[in-house]
């Protein structure tokens, strides 16, 4: 009898089934988006493919109705828990008039929503940290129950933002996740060419903060570490680095070809240990997912999928005169 690892750390039979759905839910979004790249649709896709468990563990650890997160630009499963939908992502991807994030003046992947206090990042990585410790900051200063998420890759955690805002949030103890996917490839360079310790995780003590490693295949692993810095923030005890070790199952970005730095041999054992699978075994395993509920779940899924797709197709593009709004002031 497999052990029923998701009650023991709180969470409902129902919670676990939606944390498989959100995964899959942003997997599928994913291949849509990449169907419609490569049919010369839509110019860009940054993929979630292979950290939709990471994303996913994380998201339902917080209390999205009220936490704030700042996503990186493959945190698709991230955005969909804080009430994006497909509908949302594929404006976006088509560039459109009604797409939350800006307007359709964005490059995909730069999630944004006020209603959902989703913060939006610069195109320069990690930018949005020091972001995520100013809000961590104004809850504190606010005496607000508001915890700040925020998360970048392996690659970006070398970044001049990282250190300052990992710093600024320790002296303050500031309610603040900083959350590292590290995927293995910060675009062709491989972690062990970026960091001259193993564990991003180890960052945390020069600061004054708990680090910690966690497997980023295993949603359930994640939420725990997660919970726990969420529970910790609450109590005033200051800010957590968690490092979610994760593969991106992808090339970089749809413009980018991965098979001149990685094997395909490599991407291959990868798959291999593909998070939603592996996630969806352990439920059939306990009872809570069978072929026709997995059926179900799926077809659900498509069909949002499906019709988010065909209404931003034939939505309509911004006006050019609204180019220049929101970029200056107006009378």
């Amino acid at each position: 009898m497999t052990e029923n690892r998701h009650k023991a750390l709180g969470l409902t039979d129902q919670e676990a089934l939606n944390m498989y759905e959100t995964m899959l839910e942003a997997r599928r979004i994913d291949e849509r988006m990449w169907l419609l790249n490569r049919s010369g649709k839509i110019p860009f896709v940054i993929s979630c493919q292979g950290q939709e468990a990471a994303q996913v563990g994380a998201a339902f650890a917080l209390d999205n109705q009220k936490d704030y997160i700042l996503p990186y630009y493959r945190d698709l499963a991230v955005v969909l828990r804080f009430g994006m939908t497909a509908k949302d992502l594929f404006l976006a991807a088509f560039a459109k008039a009604e797409d939350p994030n800006s307007g359709g003046r964005q490059m995909p992947g730069h999630f944004g929503q006020k209603k959902n206090r989703i913060v939006t990042q610069s195109s320069p990585v990690t930018t949005q940290v020091p972001h995520a410790v100013g809000i961590a900051l104004a809850a504190k200063m606010e005496k607000k129950d508001i915890v700040s998420f925020v998360t970048f890759g392996e690659g970006s955690s070398n970044q001049g933002d990282f250190h300052e805002g990992a710093n600024f949030a320790a002296v303050q103890k500031l309610p603040v996740i900083l959350m590292c996917e590290n995927n293995q490839y910060a675009i062709s360079v491989p972690a062990e060419k970026q960091l001259g310790n193993t564990r991003v995780s180890d960052r945390a003590i020069g600061y004054g903060m708990p680090g910690f490693t966690v497997d980023g295949m295993d949603p359930l692993a994640v939420y725990e570490v997660t919970k726990a810095a969420a529970d910790r923030a609450r109590r005033g005890e200051g800010p957590t680095l968690i490092e979610t070790v994760t593969y991106r199952f992808t090339a970089h970005s749809s413009d980018d070809d991965d098979r001149s730095y990685r094997s395909q041999e490599e991407v291959a054992t990868a798959k291999a240990n593909d998070p939603i699978y592996k996630f969806g075994q352990y439920l059939r395993e306990i009872g809570l997912l069978n072929d026709q509920l997995e059926k179900d779940i799926n077809d659900r899924i498509m069909k949002a999928v499906n019709e988010a797709t065909d209404y931003a197709e034939n939505a309509p593009y911004q006006e050019p005169e609204q180019t220049l709004k929101y970029v200056y002031a107006e009378e």
